[in-house]
């Protein structure tokens, strides 16, 4: 599993019980809008809305709060248009990190990204830089307290999933982006739910990090999480679980 899997599972436990519920919803808010927009508001027709609608729910948002953000998207509700833009840069020890943004201020946005990776020894990088190491891809995170490994596995890889991995509490599942919906129907007619179901960028190669540059690696990946207008930060990492977990103070 990739040093950034396991690291998005860890920081989405954390958020479970985080302060920062709010900040999480603004950007849920934000996915669907623009997946309404793009797409239309009808998810049977739009994959990209379904996926967002469903992670928002993993997220225990209110039906109220999907139904507006869907509205503001589709024009029936006034909202702020806000514009995909993706970023590419360099971490410490040379790690390859993408981004996935929406703003309504490219000059303000890239400004804060720039200053964020020059805090913690990185630098942002030109297009093109780093985003051939990263190929798209399905991924679930499942709690092993309610189902056993032979069943997920079964079940996954019966419809079309790549690979399966495992860490203290949960089990992984990877598959390539055109079996994504079809692996997230099987486990929802199996009543399995997924803690996190989305697409995302996973790294074909991976560096190595430990003691303070995996620090440095994890405050820059934090910060940039953190940042408004950032949807989804990666990186092709490589840190032991434990050190993670220290830094993200998992309980």
């Amino acid at each position: 599993m990739s040093g950034h899997s396991k690291w998005h599972s860890i920081r989405h436990k954390k958020a479970a019980v985080d302060s920062k519920r709010s900040k999480i919803f603004t950007r849920l808010i934000k996915e669907i809008m623009v997946s309404a927009r793009i797409g239309g508001g009808n998810v049977d027709s739009n994959s990209r809305l379904r996926a967002a609608i469903q992670t928002a729910k993993n997220a225990n948002m209110p039906q109220d709060n999907i139904k507006r953000a869907v509205m503001k998207g589709t024009g029936e509700l006034p909202g702020v248009n806000y514009e995909p833009i993706t970023y590419e840069g360099f971490g410490p020890g040379g790690t390859a990190v993408l981004l996935e943004c929406l703003t309504d201020n490219r000059n303000r946005t890239v400004a804060e990204i720039r200053h964020i990776f020059s805090k913690y020894g990185g630098n942002l990088g030109e297009t093109g830089s780093v985003n051939w190491i990263f190929q798209r891809k399905g991924y679930f995170c499942v709690r092993k307290e309610l189902i056993s490994e032979e069943k997920v596995l079964e079940i996954a890889l019966e419809a079309g999933a790549e690979d399966m991995q495992m860490d203290s509490d949960s089990y992984e599942v990877f598959t390539s982006f055109d079996k994504f919906e079809k692996v997230r129907h099987a486990l929802e007619i199996a009543s399995v739910k997924s803690t996190v179901s989305s697409l995302t960028m996973i790294p074909s190669s991976e560096v190595k990090l430990e003691g303070k540059t995996a620090v440095r690696m994890l405050a820059l990946m934090e910060s940039l999480e953190e940042h408004d207008d950032v949807q989804n930060a990666y990186a092709n990492f490589d840190i032991e679980e434990t050190e993670m977990q220290a830094f993200a103070n998992v309980e």
